[in-house]
């Protein structure tokens, strides 16, 4: 009779410890299980046994995550003071490594990430900083992801959100752009006066060379004063008139 009685508590107590071994692994996730302490396998999606006592397991999420880079302080190649800040994209692509080789790979890519900036943005000058900041992501980016790939860590992305520049050397970037657009509109406005001297020079040479070229300049100009009543007109004699004059008084 005992022994009759030992039988159904020793099924629930075996149902109970099945039940309770089933562990699920989703489909974006993997497992690692560990027997004895020592590594067995890795876990593929679906419901999974993990006996208790025996084994031990850890569940890891393959998706990509995004890590917020705070704020670094860090000194350009020329000696400029910037602080910088930035978010990294990675993946675990191989659960057992992110285990096994290193105790919290979240922390440890955090840290990576600080430390590569610092000495990425310290190697690049401050205009490359600015004007080229995709090409010093990807040299952040490819560089962690090189330290990382013993973790089973792929590191996808790194993007630069902000770069911040002391007040005084706002400034001077502002004097120095302001500068350069002076720069540029004095260029542009000396190749417009070049191009327009240019333009009445020939158009002098034609006239010139045109007989009464000049007298029907000279009328054109008059109808376009006597349009507006205010303007003073000072009559300026072409020399042509003044030769016809001087040819008049020589045959006289």
């Amino acid at each position: 009779m005992e022994f009759l009685f030992g039988v159904p508590t020793f099924l629930i107590l075996l149902v109970f410890v099945v039940f309770s071994s089933i562990k699920q692994v989703n489909q974006y996730e993997r497992g690692v299980r560990f027997r004895f302490g020592k590594f067995r396998d890795e876990m593929v999606p679906g419901w999974r046994i993990v006996w208790p006592i025996i084994e031990s397991w850890q569940k890891i999420d393959i998706r990509v995550k995004a890590v917020d880079v705070p704020d670094q302080e860090a000194i350009t190649r020329d000696n400029v003071s910037a602080r910088v800040n930035a978010v990294i994209y990675y993946r675990v692509g191989i659960a057992k490594k992110a285990i096994l080789e290193v105790e919290d790979f979240y922390y440890a890519v955090s840290q990576l990430a600080q430390t590569t900036m610092r000495n990425v943005i310290g190697e690049t000058s401050l205009d490359d900083l600015l004007s080229k900041r995709n090409q010093v992501a990807d040299k952040i980016q490819i560089i962690i992801d090189k330290a990382t790939d013993p973790w089973g860590v792929k590191v996808e992305s790194v993007e630069l959100k902000d770069i911040i520049l002391p007040d005084e050397m706002k400034r001077v970037i502002a004097r120095q752009a302001e500068a350069e657009r002076e720069r540029r509109a004095i260029v542009i406005r000396a190749e417009g006066e070049k191009a327009a001297a240019e333009n009445i020079a020939k158009a002098a040479g034609k006239l010139a060379a045109t007989r009464g070229g000049l007298h029907v300049r000279t009328l054109q100009t008059l109808s376009e004063l006597s349009s507006d009543k205010s303007n003073t007109v000072v009559f300026v004699t072409p020399l042509e008139i003044l030769r016809a004059f001087e040819g008049l008084i020589k045959k006289k």
